[in-house]
């Protein structure tokens, strides 16, 4: 059977099992026809939030955005987060290490978190500190001095760039355990330094840890009160229930005082879903499935957990939590130049959303934002266009061919982000902080200003 003969099969087949998800001619599905006025002056609030819920689409550019809503929902058709009412678009650029008043006009995850985490720009590579190698409190330590609950949450290790922003300072993302210090060894704990990325999560104390990196944690501590001792033990000594499985996570019940630490692989957590990866020439028309190695958790699980512990913890409380949520491996399948794996990540993040969403609306005084770190490679493009780079063609839920392009680097090789600004949206107290554009390290005034606490 011819490609075209193959593609017509595919799109009847997907058709047929009643997948189609929106009528694009006509426009019928969500059409809107009326004033938005009255909606959006009434999503501008000034004043303190109990709470903030930060999402990160770890390398969730519009294409990536808009890819999944065409793959999931219809061209005609809008995701959770494209229903938060304020929106707007922040620039990503870092700064140049040996050069810090020159920009670096592509940033990569740990300068990018470090701009939100601190309100200070910094170079590629470093995790919370200037570029001259010092350290600058981050929301979560200023929300933890404060009197907030905190937490956060990632599909990748917990000592990746996005999450280890919050709570440690090193000047290297590399230094994520005791024996990862090469990079960084003024920051080593036997050099004096307050030690790895996972040796000062512990210390900075979040409530709750979810994510994946346990082969880090395992590692042993080379100086200090736990020398000789794991970080894992460590963490344990710090008050910490520990647990390694979906079932574990389900039935953890730390408490009010408790504290969480979920690991749930040695490294990153496994992807969603799976399909034929981008390759020079292109592919056959293909549907995704579901990742038949994925053992679990999934964002949408952690994320539940995490809100529910600290939603119980701060129940009685005058002052709330700050909670970030990061779907990691929208980058990773990315830089992969796997659709289907990118596609299945921004999929399940966009459950995370809607749950964020959902708490807002019976906590009207909770701030959720959600954004993304920086954009990357992918792109839709033509179906008969001869593209250089790798190409996979996709039959979408509404039946159509969808051909998506990677080409910031050599087949075989790490695909790159591109320094495009990207969306950034919003709801409840301060939200309208993001509407326009506005540079990454805005955010941290946004949310500071919405938790009323101080540098």
């Amino acid at each position: 059977m011819s490609s075209a003969g193959k593609l017509r099969r595919l799109a009847a087949i997907t058709l047929a099992a009643g997948a189609a998800t929106t009528v694009v001619a006509s426009g019928a599905a969500n059409a809107w026809n009326g004033d938005r006025t009255g909606d959006v002056r009434h999503a501008i609030q000034g004043g303190k939030a109990r709470n903030v819920i930060l999402l990160i689409g770890d390398g969730m550019g519009d294409s990536e955005i808009t890819i999944a809503r065409n793959y999931s929902k219809g061209a005609n058709g809008r995701l959770n987060m494209d229903r938060l009412p304020l929106t707007g678009a922040y620039t990503t650029y870092a700064l140049q290490k040996d050069h810090p008043n020159l920009p670096d006009y592509v940033t990569d995850s740990a300068a990018s978190g470090s701009g939100w985490a601190t309100g200070h720009k910094t170079y590629n590579g470093a995790i919370s500190v200037t570029p001259d190698g010092r350290p600058q409190r981050t929301i979560l330590e200023l929300a933890k001095s404060a009197g907030f609950r905190t937490g956060d949450v990632t599909t990748a290790e917990l000592s990746d760039a996005t999450p280890a922003v919050l709570a440690a300072h090193v000047t290297d993302r590399s230094c994520q355990g005791p024996a990862d210090m090469k990079a960084c060894p003024t920051n080593a704990k036997e050099n004096g330094g307050a030690g790895s990325i996972v040796e000062q999560q512990v210390q900075t104390g979040a409530d709750v840890y979810l994510g994946g990196g346990k082969a880090r944690w395992t590692q042993t501590v080379k100086a200090g009160r736990f020398q000789g001792r794991t970080v894992i033990d460590q963490a344990k000594a710090a008050g910490y229930d520990v647990v390694t499985d979906a079932s574990g996570l389900q039935a953890a019940r730390p408490g009010r005082d408790g504290r969480l630490l979920g690991l749930f692989a040695d490294g990153n957590m496994p992807q969603e879903w799976t399909g034929p990866g981008a390759k020079v020439g292109g592919t056959e028309p293909s549907r995704c499935a579901p990742n038949a190695q994925f053992s679990g958790p999934h964002l949408t699980q952690m994320a539940s957990k995490a809100l529910s512990v600290l939603d119980d913890q701060t129940r009685r409380s005058r002052k709330g939590f700050f909670l970030q949520i990061e779907g990691a491996s929208i980058d990773k399948r990315d830089h992969a130049a796997d659709p289907c794996g990118q596609i299945g990540e921004t999929v399940e993040f966009d459950k995370a959303v809607k749950l964020a969403m959902d708490y807002a609306r019976r906590h009207p005084d909770t701030l959720v934002v959600t954004t993304a770190d920086h954009g990357h490679t992918s792109q839709i493009i033509p179906l008969d266009a001869k593209s250089p780079g790798q190409t996979a063609t996709l039959v979408t839920d509404e039946g159509a061919p969808m051909k998506i392009n990677y080409a910031t680097n050599p087949a075989g090789e790490s695909q790159e982000h591109t320094g495009t600004q990207v969306r950034i949206a919003a709801q409840g107290p301060q939200a309208a902080n993001v509407v326009g554009v506005t540079n990454q390290t805005d955010l941290f005034g946004t949310i500071t200003r919405a938790l009323g606490v101080r540098r």
